[in-house]
């Protein structure tokens, strides 16, 4: 039992907050923990309000943040922490997790035998490997926007025929088919509008995407901590507790010093595919002129507000 999870024993506590976690470790082996939030907030180094975020029972939009020691994924049906050597996984029972759940498996295992076959590699033939933490990431990424690129991509397909039949006649079977259309038009495209704000976001804040360099925070970490080895024992209980928690401030100092280039280019991939997607569906009352003014929603960049 690590870090205070909290096994199954057929009796919980009344408004404890435990919770089943799916961990994936560094080597792509799973285990279901049962954890209350204190447990997690001290393996992950999370606050109450980040765990919030991911709490099945409120309504969070897409999120993506990046602390101290992990980074925080909230994308559609994927809700993650991600360390600098573990993924915990809130929802892996539900079935629209599962093919996620495979694929971040298998790519956690592949980095996994790159990282060893990496050990002594040959500086001519040497390939730069992803850290962790940013193979995690690139998963769920993928996993949520493919998601929203395949459920637009259905929309679209549905949507021309039903607008077709209402150009040509205007009935009360061909309507509703355009309403549910529409309802649909609006529900979607304000998912696709917030996961690409929040990639936005992260790339255009360099101290943001730096945050999220765990495996790299905690090496620069720990050789700040070999050069003060002459520290007193009090002084090292200040930086570090027996769960390897960090001082905040040395955290700080060393985020500040990242090149965050690798990450960028991470994520303005996704942009570019989440971008397309809003894009998609922003044709599909372009390609009617007729019906622009009923079923348009938005103007890209500006909010939307309207009724058929």
């Amino acid at each position: 039992m690590r870090g205070g999870e909290e096994r199954s024993t057929g009796i919980r506590k009344k408004g404890s907050g435990v919770r089943q976690w799916l961990v994936l470790d560094g080597r792509g082996e799973t285990e279901v923990v049962e954890a209350g939030k204190h447990a997690i907030m001290r393996r992950t180094g999370l606050p109450a309000r980040d765990l919030r975020i991911l709490d099945p029972l409120l309504s969070y939009p897409s999120t993506l943040l990046g602390r101290e020691r992990a980074i925080v994924i909230n994308l559609e049906h994927i809700k993650a922490i991600i360390t600098a050597h573990e993924v915990l996984l809130l929802n892996s029972r539900d079935p629209s997790v599962t093919p996620f759940l495979q694929e971040l498996q298998a790519r956690i295992l592949r980095h996994h035998h790159q990282t060893l076959a990496d050990a002594n590699p040959n500086p001519d033939d040497a390939i730069k490997i992803l850290p962790f933490e940013f193979v995690a990431l690139e998963a769920c990424l993928e996993a949520a926007c493919s998601v929203l690129e395949n459920e637009a991509k259905t929309l679209e397909q549905e949507a021309h025929p039903a607008l077709d039949k209402l150009t040509s006649k205007i009935s009360t079977l061909n309507l509703e088919r355009v309403r549910q259309i529409k309802s649909r038009l609006v529900a979607i495209t304000g998912r696709v509008q917030k996961v690409r704000d929040e990639l936005e976001h992260l790339l255009d804040d360099d101290d943001d995407m730096a945050e999220m360099y765990l495996s790299e925070k905690l090496a620069e970490q720990d050789d700040l901590e070999k050069a003060e080895d002459t520290s007193s024992a009090d002084d090292v209980d200040d930086h570090i507790d027996s769960h390897g928690t960090r001082d905040s401030a040395t955290y700080s100092a060393v985020t500040k010093q990242l090149d965050v280039e690798e990450l960028e280019m991470l994520l303005e991939a996704y942009f570019v595919q989440i971008d397309g997607t809003l894009n998609k569906l922003s044709t599909v009352c372009m390609l009617h002129p007729p019906l622009h003014h009923h079923l348009c929603p938005w103007k890209l960049g500006t909010r939307f507000s309207w009724s058929l």
